[in-house]
């Protein structure tokens, strides 16, 4: 506990300036209504809010309040640009961050690059936003080409000879399900690996999981976001298709800590393998604790992966601040690339080579677990692999049919 307040406390060193009393304003992107995943805007902004009020708590940065102007996207590109493009022109904020879906992030990191604005991506995971090399944009969250790598090693230690993914077709799915494959080649070129891409805004997943009933893949991957994905996953189900005794079903969009997960999926989740990037028997920094008492005292709700990729985002925007002893964009920027910091879920530095490297933080820690019974918390799943541990598998449990 000494160490975090010594972290916060830090966070609180003034660095002068005329503007000394105002607010440091900081953009927010999320989806708070439909078609995107509301779910995940609002386990963000719970994330953003935490931070800000540990932050404020603290005295702030230099004296000045964190101050949360938050847009909705809907999940949409074009709504995310335009957020953007308030945010910067009318609101005046000093940096971007919150955004959680790829297609809106590389929408609106377009804005912030044209503007010279720092952009903090929560948790687009595509590669193709690491891609484009802009020197403003920064990624302290998950990124595709490591779950393909998890997944790879996942079906690897398996032992499967053919897998199939069902991938939204969204810049994430369609690039995570490119992601995968690229990774088995690597790790299992023996593994039959194909991919399935599916309408996000569909109800009837039918015509792609029929023809599976004769001839079952050895392991199906879901690719896709709430609500499309507990569609999928209760028709995969109501098939008799996965999770069987044939078949494993893997989760590569960390589903299992939304708190409408198992209202929406009971039987069909049971069984299911979990990438996850967040297990309550983790190992956490200090600051990772308290950011997820504070969570749970404001929600009642158990953590989940996107409240500390949320609340880091903000740490590492006021760390910035404080070293650069300035909110002008240019130092901002210097200051974020030489990011050295102890947040919520480890010490994160930013990479700098080119690709999907590129200012993205390389050791975002992950597991795999296990969900072995309908309603059951996240805290009590299996967890069958340890950050960088092979699977373990005298501890997966497979239905009897």
């Amino acid at each position: 506990m000494l160490g975090l307040a010594l972290t916060v406390a830090a966070a609180a060193l003034p660095f002068g300036g005329a503007q000394a009393a105002d607010p440091i304003k900081i953009g927010v992107t999320i989806t708070q209504s439909p078609p995107g995943s509301v779910v995940q805007g609002t386990q963000v902004k719970d994330g953003l809010e935490v931070a800000a009020k540990i932050l404020n708590d603290a005295g702030g940065v230099d004296g000045r309040k964190i101050e949360l102007v938050i847009e909705d996207t809907q999940g949409l590109p074009e709504k995310a640009r335009a957020a953007v493009e308030k945010l910067v022109t009318r609101d005046k904020v000093v940096a971007i961050t919150g955004d959680h879906q790829s297609s809106s992030v590389l929408a609106g990191m377009e804005v912030a690059h044209r503007y010279k604005i720092p952009y903090v991506n929560t948790n687009g995971w595509s590669d193709a936003i690491r891609e484009k090399g802009y020197p403003e944009v920064f990624n302290p969250g998950n990124y595709n080409s490591r779950v393909g790598a998890a997944a790879a090693a996942t079906m690897k230690d398996l032992g499967v000879k053919r897998v199939l993914s069902f991938a939204e077709n969204t810049d994430y799915g369609i690039g995570l399900a490119k992601a995968i494959g690229e990774a088995l080649k690597k790790a299992a070129p023996e593994i039959e690996y194909k991919y399935e891409t599916l309408d996000r805004a569909s109800k009837d997943f039918l015509p792609a999981i029929l023809p599976l009933r004769a001839n079952p893949p050895d392991v199906i991957i879901n690719v896709m976001l709430p609500p499309a994905a507990y569609i999928m996953m209760n028709q995969v189900y109501e098939q008799g298709v996965a999770p069987s005794a044939k078949t494993w079903l893997y989760d590569g969009s960390g589903l299992a800590d939304y708190p409408d997960f198992w209202q929406n999926v009971k039987e069909a989740g049971k069984g299911m393998l979990v990438f996850g990037l967040y297990h309550p028997k983790m190992a956490q920094p200090s600051l990772g604790k308290q950011v997820g008492d504070a969570y749970t005292a404001k929600t009642k709700n158990a953590p989940n992966r996107l409240l500390f990729q949320a609340a880091d985002s903000l740490f590492l925007i006021a760390d910035a601040a404080k070293r650069a002893k300035s909110t002008e964009s240019e130092a901002l920027i210097k200051a974020l690339g030489e990011t050295k910091y102890t947040g919520t879920r480890g010490e994160i530095t930013f990479a700098k080579d080119k690709g999907y490297a590129f200012n993205q933080w390389l050791d975002v820690p992950y597991v795999t677990f296990q969900m072995t019974e309908v309603n059951q918390k996240v805290e009590d799943s299996v967890l069958v692999s340890q950050p960088g541990q092979s699977l373990d598998k005298s501890k997966l449990w497979k239905p009897a049919k």
